[in-house]
């Protein structure tokens, strides 16, 4: 039927959708590349992603020699790299407890981390209701630190919340701000899949808005593994899954996480899922079975069919399945068979349905098996490719193969079945616990049409707790950038709406991927700052006066949300003719310069851009503290203050310009020196210049007539740093006497109000405070006093201590004067590019400082996309209780420097006894031992009193290791009974002294 959800469009399906979980984000460590996609990659090539360890690597781990050295030792392992590291001070933890902490816990800390951020999820909301489900092997990192341990009792309890597995969901909801339920999910290998079930359950009953599934697996030390004959574990060191030679699985070291949402939830907003898991189901295979070890055909079967009846789908859709593939002789074929006969009843076609098979590649990820299993198949159904089984070479002839619906591939493979493409996903734990899931490809959304426009600019935001990941992060989102070419507005959505903003902050501008990627590469055009720890800094509104003026001086700040709408606002102030001029100069770059320089157009053009550009500015979240204004643009901070309404500022701003624009005209001059030095320099040659400013005590501006001025410029030369201001005539000097009655005049019909906040003035250098109600007299006479602006700031720095300054107006005349006063300033007009709009710039700095600016405005819409994760790379942390140093080490490959790694003792540590010398009392006694009990009779079957597939193995080492000979495993499988396996050693045992010396 017809379905709509409100993310995707209408799809026609005959399955209800309403019952379907959306798989929203995932994030992994696993073994091989650590980027996912890399890591992808990597599986269609089918690699091998295990480690052989030599000898001096074994011994620097921590493993035993005498263990390393056994014949029976593996050296091989899923290895993972780095394993040891932790971003401890990221997530807020101590040292020390970071060192009591499993690496699994620390492990999923940051998979949780990164998968929340994948869906788009900020940490701490509170929007959703999320619950965690988390899996975890047994800490072998726990007992080497018991070990090693004085058993003090503050440590223990502080190493057991920081590794068993009752603490690790709790953990993971307490660090990122999980309000949802909680749980340990623990089921040996099948633990993680299962967990999915539960977390899907959870969904579907409204126990949670949303669910985090977290898996992982690890043996400490990460080393080998000693191999068992007739166990599980691989004799070659090589996992071949479903292969003639298989023999076996290798342990993987791992971990990973998925996000889960109903796809019913999922907004236009929203990353595209991964893909929808459409049904699943747990089950045990109880006692109809061999053994407890052992797995059951009937068993993973049912699971099967009744996650196909859950999923509504037959079998004959399904194209895929990732199998639990352990890559034993016995299992395989077990699991191939269930697995053939489930499909095939459920209408599965012969040869339609690709295997695969993770641990031929990581090796088993133990706990996190089951997850990682269906992040694997996840990547098939969303980018229609098959991987082959990594290491295949010959099929198990013990797999069946007539009419059977699997086939196994031997190469990447593009996905040729059925549509919407469908797989599924089997974990097994041992002990019976069977889970699988059926997924399905994210059903497509619809794509609104792109009209063929140039590209807004657009702020992308980046954050990090620390420098250097905040680096290691830029680096990979220009990597991904320039792989991928994303949209840009879904890359600063998914930034600011999806991500944590911390301390650590860059900003940057552009207006395609490709070209943010190139700066970041770069970092070229780069706003780089910290946000304070203890909150914003307070905020002064800087606005200049005349002569900073430029034709088209507000297209800089078009892109900030609301500047059109507040400027428009202010033109409405203005008598439409002026309206309609001032609109012209401030949108044109090519209106004449000449005129806009003149007061009468310039003042109230500053005013209009200074005050609609602090009302957007506002609006964003950034709310100022105090305001201080350069000459003319003391109105607009009076007005922007609340001392003037909109309309009476602009009724005066434009008597002001106009009555000055009456007076003589004139010049004024920048100059890098004290204002008295200055004036006695015009004196000394006869010049009648006034100060109109005073800047800072070696800034100042001089105004008077224009020959004058200029004879000045010519006599100064190149001594100090002079500029001659872009303006007609000479503010703050003798020459504009003649506009005071005018400016007196225009003021009486005006009603002053007091100020909402502090104001620095000009007349005086000082601050007022809120609530002043400033004189009139002083707005009028303000235009022949000298401008005391340095002074002002200096006010404002004593007044404010800690302040930032944002100059809001065209350029950054003021920042340099903001911090001579030792007040750090940003100019909201960044002139980086004529061609670009630069205002963006300026909010992105004053959000790389810890400004509350509300990024989804500046940024621009759209809906979040997959962008990299959080870059950890934390330092090593291993407990020196969980090391302990190597013995015997000559090799030179040796590094003394190198901490003392852990040694590792057997999960049952075998009682030292000498060789017995006759085989039934030895062999009585290890029976004895194993199954706690002493009065076996000879002809008692080892399964019938207690033994099982594991036990048997065990009972085989036991009798290798102390009579110092090999039995043959299926003769001891064979010869079950008490007499039967002593007879077995007695025969074994008479053939080893029999042969002659040297023999093998």
């Amino acid at each position: 039927m017809s379905v709509s959800n409100g993310m995707m469009g209408d799809v026609v399906t005959s399955r209800d959708r309403s019952l379907d979980i959306a798989v929203t984000g995932m994030a992994a460590r696993f073994p091989g590349p650590r980027d996912l996609d890399a890591w992808w990659d990597s599986q269609l090539h089918g690699n091998v992603h295990s480690k052989r360890y030599t000898q001096e690597e074994l011994l620097a781990a921590g493993v035993p020699a005498p263990l390393a050295a056994d014949p029976d030792y593996v050296p091989v392992r899923g290895h993972l790299d780095d394993w040891d590291r932790f971003d401890h001070d990221f997530f807020q933890i101590r040292k020390r407890e970071t060192e009591l902490m499993d690496p699994q816990h620390r492990w999923m800390l940051e998979v949780a981390w990164n998968a929340l951020a994948d869906a788009g999820v900020v940490p701490h909301d509170d929007t959703a209701v999320t619950s965690v489900y988390a899996s975890m092997t047994g800490s072998g990192y726990m007992r080497a630190i018991v070990r090693g341990t004085n058993s003090d009792p503050g440590l223990l309890d502080d190493l057991i919340h920081g590794s068993e597995p009752d603490f690790m969901a709790s953990r993971i909801a307490y660090k990122i701000g999980l309000k949802g339920p909680a749980f340990a999910v623990q089921t040996a290998c099948s633990s993680s899949l299962v967990a999915v079930h539960l977390a899907v359950q959870a969904l579907l009953s409204g126990d949670c808005d949303q669910a985090l599934v977290v898996g992982s697996g690890f043996d400490y030390p990460q080393a080998g593994y000693l191999h068992t004959p007739g166990g599980v574990l691989s004799a070659t060191g090589v996992c071949r899954t479903f292969d003639r030679a298989a023999d076996g699985v290798i342990p993987g070291s791992g971990a990973g996480a998925v996000v889960l949402r109903r796809l019913s939830d999922i907004t236009e907003d929203d990353p595209e899922p991964y893909g929808v898991i459409l049904g699943s189901a747990v089950n045990n295979d109880g006692n109809a079975k061999a053994g407890y070890y052992a797995p059951s055909t009937a068993g993973q079967e049912r699971v099967i069919g009744a996650a196909l009846n859950a999923a509504e789908v037959d079998g004959g859709s399904i194209g895929y399945l990732e199998a639990h593939g352990t890559g034993t002789r016995i299992g395989d074929p077990i699991e191939w068979a269930a697995a053939a006969t489930a499909l095939r009843r459920a209408g599965a076609r012969p040869g339609s349905v690709a295997v695969g098979a993770l641990k031929a590649s990581v090796g088993h990820l133990d706990a996190a098996a089951g997850v990682a299993a269906l992040i694997r198949a996840l990547l098939v159904v969303r980018n229609g490719m098959i991987p082959p089984v990594a290491g295949f070479t010959e099929r198990n002839p013990l797999l069946e193969t007539e009419n059977c619906p699997l086939y196994i591939p031997t190469e990447a493979i593009p996905w040729t079945g059925e549509h919407p493409r469908r797989a599924g996903v089997s974990a097994f734990g041992i002990g019976g616990t069977n889970a699988h899931v059926l997924i399905e490809q994210a059903p497509p959304r619809e794509r609104s049409a792109v009209e063929a426009q140039a590209p807004p600019e657009r702020l992308v935001l980046l954050s990090a707790a620390d420098p250097e990941a905040l680096d290691r992060m830029a680096d990979d989102l220009a990597a991904h950038l320039q792989s991928h070419d994303p949209d840009l507005g879904e890359v600063c959505a998914t930034l600011a709406n999806g991500r944590l903003a911390l301390s650590e902050r860059l900003a940057i501008t552009g207006r395609t991927s490709a070209e943010i990627a190139k700066r970041l590469a770069a970092r070229s055009g780069v706003s780089r700052g910290t946000a304070p720890g203890t909150g914003a800094a307070p905020v002064l509104f800087l606005f200049p006066g005349g002569g900073t003026q430029r034709p088209g001086m507000a297209e800089p700040f078009t892109a900030l949300p609301g500047f059109r709408r507040a400027l428009d606002r202010c033109l409405a102030a203005f008598a439409t003719p002026q309206a309609e001029r001032l609109r012209q100069a401030l949108y044109d770059p090519d209106f004449p310069a000449a005129e806009l320089n003149r007061p009468a157009l310039a003042q109230p053009a500053l005013f209009t851009v200074g005050y609609a550009a602090a009302t957007a500015l506002q609006d964003l979240g950034v709310q100022p503290t105090a305001v201080c204004g350069h000459s003319s643009g003391e109105i607009t901070a009076a007005a922007v203050a609340g001392v003037f309404r909109l309309e009476d500022a602009a009724l005066f701003i434009t008597a002001r310009g106009r009555s000055m624009q009456d007076c003589p005209e004139g010049a004024m001059l920048a100059i890098g020196t004290d204002a008295k030095s200055a004036v006695a320099l015009a004196e000394e040659w006869g010049l009648k210049l006034d100060v109109a400013a005073v800047n800072g005590p070696d800034s100042c501006v001089l105004g008077g007539p224009a020959d004058e001025v200029d004879e000045c410029q010519r006599r100064l030369g190149n001594t100090f740093f002079v500029r001659r201001l872009r303006y007609s005539h000479a503010g703050h000097s003798r020459l504009i006497e003649p506009a005071l009655p005018a400016l007196a005049e225009a003021m009486a019909r005006i009603e002053l109000r007091p100020a909402t906040m502090p104001i620095a003035l000009n007349v005086s250098g000082r601050v007022v405070a809120a609530g002043t109600q400033l004189p009139r007299d002083m707005f009028v006479t303000q235009v022949r006093q000298s401008v005391l602006f340095g002074a002002a700031l200096d006010a404002l720095a004593a007044h404010l201590p800690g302040a930032l300054a944002v100059e809001i107006g065209p350029g950054r005349p003021l920042s340099p004067m903001a911090e001579a006063a030792g007040i750090p300033a940003v100019a909201l007009d960044q002139i980086k590019d004529a061609s670009q709009s630069t205002a963006l710039s300026g909010v992105g700095a004053l959000w790389t400082l810890g400004q509350p600016v509300t990024p989804a405005d500046p940024t621009g819409a759209g809906r979040r996309t997959r962008l990299p994760g959080y870059s950890f790379a934390g330092p090593s942390s291993v407990a020196p209780e969980a090391l302990t140093a190597p013995k015997a080490l000559a090799s030179p490959a040796w590094d003394p420097k190198r901490p003392p790694a852990p040694t590792p003792l057997p999960e049952q540590p075998e009682p030292k006894n000498p060789a017995p010398a006759d085989p039934t009392e030895g062999v009585t006694r290890i029976w004895a031992e194993l199954l706690g009990r002493d009065d076996v009779p000879t002809d008692a079957d080892f399964f019938a009193v207690g033994g099982d597939s594991l036990l048997i193995t065990r009972l085989i080492r036991r009798v290798n290791s102390e009579f110092g000979i090999r039995v043959p495993v299926r003769e001891m499988l064979a010869q079950r009974t008490l007499s039967g396996h002593v007879a077995v050693v007695r025969r074994v045992r008479g053939e080893a002294d029999a042969a002659p010396a040297g023999a093998s």
